[in-house]
């Protein structure tokens, strides 16, 4: 082929609050309602997970080139073009058979990667790369069996901006699966004096990490280490910090743990610090409001959780509330 191989939440069971105050965690000004809309957000959506384009179907279909493993902050090791170009993958493609489920309105946002001039990456294993026949004939380069695709919001470099739109499209790493930073483990650092309170610090777990992804609807918002939505409760207070949130309640909605300043990208970090819940647990908070996940988010991009029963929201980086529903 001409390659070079080379649900509505009961808040009776959230009615006792766990409170603690915070000589940190001042007053802010903050409202419940305080984002409405999403900067970014997207005013028309595909079926595909991404703002419609105005540009033609297949255009800037190009080839890769010289494939090169790039170092990304948020995501470790990603696959891009010879212009830097990050690639990306397709959730609802096929990869054994290959097979592109990426058409129409779809490409316009999402430009195919022709086959043809391609270069395996330093370091990558050439018979990763093939391609596979579109249903308008035409070719296109696949990664491990993926149909790889670019982004027409990246401008420039190094952009991510498609990773995660959707929660079906994802940054290549150079083994052809989704890109992941592997955090290394961090150590919990040593005790307060004075025993209970909240601090900067905590017991962190080995895989705990927050960051920041984009959807269509909801514009850049926290998730954590799996990719899972990050939520605040409306019934939460910010000053004294206080997490109305336990015992049934925390069952459908866990309490983030604690995560290290340095596996927190994106996230604007005032007053970045860590709740002792009278259960004994730690809880993460953004700018001093608790945050959390939900059980009935099943996979990475799901927000099955925002606006249940009027109090649950996904979060911007700055700890704000996003109330578009």
């Amino acid at each position: 082929m001409g390659m070079k191989r080379g649900s509505t939440l009961t808040l009776a069971a959230a009615a006792v609050a766990v409170a603690l105050s915070v000589t940190a965690c001042g007053p802010t000004g903050d409202k419940a309602a305080d984002t409405t809309q999403p900067a970014g957000a997207a005013s028309a959506q595909d079926p595909y997970g991404a703002p419609v384009a105005d540009t033609a179907p297949g255009a800037g279909a190009q080839p890769a080139g010289q494939l090169a493993a790039a170092a990304n902050e948020q995501l470790g090791q990603i696959l891009t073009d010879s212009g830097g170009l990050t690639l990306y993958r397709f959730d609802k493609d096929i990869a054994k058979p290959p097979k592109s489920n990426c058409e129409g309105d779809c490409e316009k946002t999402w430009p195919v990667v022709s086959a043809g001039d391609v270069t395996a990456a330093a370091g990558m294993d050439p018979a990763l790369l093939g391609e596979v026949e579109r249903t308008d004939g035409s070719k296109q380069l696949t990664v491990a069996g993926w149909p790889a695709y670019r982004f027409n919001k990246d401008t420039k470099a190094g952009d991510i901006n498609g990773q995660g739109v959707g929660g079906v499209w994802f940054a290549f790493g150079p083994d052809g699966k989704k890109a992941a930073k592997v955090a290394a483990p961090a150590p919990a650092p040593a005790p307060e004096a004075g025993g209970a309170g909240a601090g900067a610090g905590g017991a962190v777990e080995a895989d705990a990490a927050l960051s920041v992804a984009n959807d269509p609807k909801l514009g850049k918002h926290i998730v954590d280490g799996k990719g899972m939505t990050v939520y605040r409760f409306k019934p939460d207070t910010q000053w004294p910090m206080v997490s109305k949130c336990e015992g049934a309640c925390l069952e459908k909605w866990p309490a983030v743990p604690p995560v290290d300043k340095a596996n927190a990208k994106g996230i604007i970090e005032k007053n970045y610090r860590v709740l002792d819940r009278p259960d004994g647990k730690k809880q993460q908070s953004i700018d001093c409001w608790p945050v959390y996940t939900f059980s009935g988010d099943k996979k990475a991009g799901d927000t099955n959780g925002q606006g249940v029963g009027g109090t649950w929201y996904a979060v911007s980086p700055d700890g704000k509330l996003i109330t578009v529903k």
